[in-house]
């Protein structure tokens, strides 16, 4: 069955799911994201106790991207045929090891593998995506889904102050030992909560004769009309957004003479920002207004906001814009899984949903790479390029949005 000819789940593809299935999910979700904040900020600094040069620090940091790529669509199919419970299980534990293998890795291109098999083990988005559109009823899932994003925000602000509290950055590469043990710890606690309280969505299928193979079902996605559209868009936004992620202490530097704490105030409000539009706003007016025309209005916002920040003062107008930003891509991002879980296969959630991830995988690979480029070219280059590739996005939400409706 291709994706443009979605039905409804069978009794034997899904089980009746416990209440606060989802919340549960999304608890695990946050225990995870913590350990991943934690690690995140003290990438450079580990990267640098072995004397690596530049280029290998952006290789640690890319590995877990493009670990991602390929291992979204894959563990997102699997948990289509397997079910979602064993997959988290195995993918939280393997991360947890790759952790733990990462305190002891003897040089850089053994942390390179390291981290290259974390992103691939990580690369379970799609597979908590699944598990959320199994026991969520359509009209709720961008509710729900931007609860998701809610906890991993929140991860990802507290993270770094505990992994800078335990890292010791003048003991070399046994100085973030400690911190990489607590992210390996944590990941732990995430299987056994797994394990403990989440209940299985979906049990094993055993007939596949509806299955298309990977590249087939990847060919069928990106002709879909709706589905087709959404890829495009999460890849585009992702480009832009992350290119100018990455650049942005950079740039706030060169601008603005900004220090590493102005650079990690405004990054702390927007995490407040994010969560707090995740939590309050985004499922309230996606259910009243549709999917479609608040992913639209996002987009719209995040394009504002990136063509305000060239012609910015600093300071409060600088935050202030990124803030703006964060609410539009916030209230974007839980309607494009929404969408997609609407259009999708319910047999096939899994694997569609991972190859919009794979997607998104492969712009935080190729956008901080061009927004470097620019940016050394042009100081405010990087917010024009995200510009004028967010824009494009505009149309594709609503365009996608009539084709869901239709």
């Amino acid at each position: 069955m291709s994706p443009s000819e979605p039905s409804p789940p069978s009794p034997e593809a899904q089980t009746t799911a416990p209440p606060f299935a989802a919340a549960s999910l999304i608890g695990v979700v946050f225990i995870n994201m913590l350990g991943f904040g934690i690690i995140v900020p003290l990438l450079p600094f580990y990267a640098k106790s072995f004397d690596a040069p530049p280029w290998q620090m952006a290789l640690i940091f890319s590995a877990y991207s493009v670990g991602a790529f390929f291992g979204e669509p894959f563990w997102g199919r699997l948990s289509d045929r397997y079910g979602r419970k064993p997959i988290l299980i195995s993918t939280i534990m393997a991360n947890g090891l790759c952790y733990l293998f990462l305190a002891f890795a003897p040089s850089i291109e053994t942390a390179f593998v390291i981290r290259l098999l974390g992103g691939l083990a990580a690369g379970n988005g799609a597979v908590i995506q699944g598990y959320i559109a199994d026991v969520t009823p359509p009209e709720k899932r961008a509710r729900q889904l931007g609860y998701q994003g809610a906890a991993w925000n929140v991860g990802l602000i507290v993270g770094p102050s505990i992994g800078g509290l335990f890292a010791h950055t003048d003991m070399g590469p046994a100085g973030f030992r400690i911190p990489l043990f607590i992210a390996s710890g944590l990941a732990f606690v995430c299987v056994a909560a797994v394990i403990a309280v989440i209940r299985e969505s979906r049990v094993r299928q055993t007939d596949i004769s509806h299955r298309a193979s990977r590249w087939a079902a990847a060919g069928e996605a990106l002709r879909h009309p709706v589905i087709g559209r959404l890829i495009l868009l999460t890849f585009l936004v992702g480009f832009a957004f992350t290119g100018i992620e990455s650049v942005f202490g950079l740039w706030a530097e060169a601008r603005f003479g900004w220090s590493p704490r102005e650079i990690g105030f405004a990054f702390a409000c927007v995490g407040i920002t994010a969560f707090l539009t995740q939590t309050l706003l985004t499922g309230r007016l996606s259910e009243r207004f549709g999917e479609g025309p608040v992913l639209a209005v996002g987009m719209g916002m995040t394009v504002l906001s990136m063509l305000l920040q060239t012609v910015s003062t600093g300071g409060v107008m600088t935050t202030a814009l990124m803030c703006f930003s964060a609410v539009g891509t916030s209230v974007a991002w839980p309607n494009v899984g929404a969408l997609i879980s609407r259009s999708a296969d319910p047999h096939r959630q899994g694997q569609i949903m991972g190859l919009n991830n794979a997607a998104g995988a492969l712009s935080r690979v190729l956008g901080p790479l061009s927004a470097g480029l620019v940016f050394a070219q042009v100081i405010n280059g990087p917010f024009i390029l995200g510009a004028a590739v967010v824009a494009p996005a505009i149309l594709l939400a609503l365009s996608a949005s009539r084709r869901a409706r239709g």
